[in-house]
């Protein structure tokens, strides 16, 4: 069983990548959000966590390799592959949105967030819920390039976790609401309008 790979990026497109490992040619399947953030270092060298399945064709097994930049990651994907009727490859193609925003989606239970993914009808939506909810707050305080706040919005998160603490709420319950606040309205721009929406979300 192959975890990790770590070579050469010899060929990218959305949702795959040839990767040379000392001469050997990994073709690996990775979600859109997984290419978009994927930066070789000075010497075109990547490195993705693997997951592993074999895909059947008939009567013959077929294996296929799925990358991802961390190991959290791979996790989700396999919480969310457990839900009846979604396989590998419709998660590969829904997982379109970073890992933290589909997570606080699921905890939330929105699933208009969820139908706006590739593949992903109501019923299958509501089936994720159901199925997932309660189970993936862990994943959505997951930091990405995609999820980290913007330089502008850095004082304005520090000034309302200074606010909440001192309201008492412990350090994984500020979190969790910035995270979810911040997911719902990017477009925040003074603590008062963060801790606003924060009450809005816990009503």
């Amino acid at each position: 069983m192959i975890y990790k790979l770590k070579g050469k990026l010899v060929k990218k497109e959305d949702h795959r990548v040839i990767i040379d490992v000392n001469g050997i040619f990994y073709e690996v399947n990775i979600p859109q959000t997984v290419a978009r953030n994927l930066k070789p270092d000075a010497n075109n060298n990547v490195e993705l966590i693997i997951y592993h399945y074999l895909s059947m064709d008939q009567n013959r097994g077929i294996p296929v390799l799925v990358g991802f930049s961390e190991e959290l990651e791979k996790d989700f994907f396999e919480k969310f592959i457990s839900v009846t009727g979604v396989g590998p490859r419709a998660a590969l193609k829904a997982f379109e949105e970073p890992v933290p925003a589909i997570a606080q989606a699921i905890e939330r239970g929105d699933s208009g967030f969820l139908t706006s993914l590739v593949g992903i009808g109501n019923q299958r939506a509501k089936q994720i819920i159901a199925h997932l909810q309660g189970k993936v707050g862990r994943f959505a305080l997951i930091r990405t390039e995609e999820t980290k706040p913007e330089p502008q919005k850095t004082a304005v998160i520090e000034e309302a976790k200074q606010i909440l603490r001192r309201l008492q709420y412990n350090p994984r319950e500020i979190e969790t609401m910035i995270e979810k606040a911040v997911s719902a309205n990017s477009g925040l721009g003074s603590s008062e309008e963060l801790l606003n929406e924060i009450y809005r979300q816990r009503k």
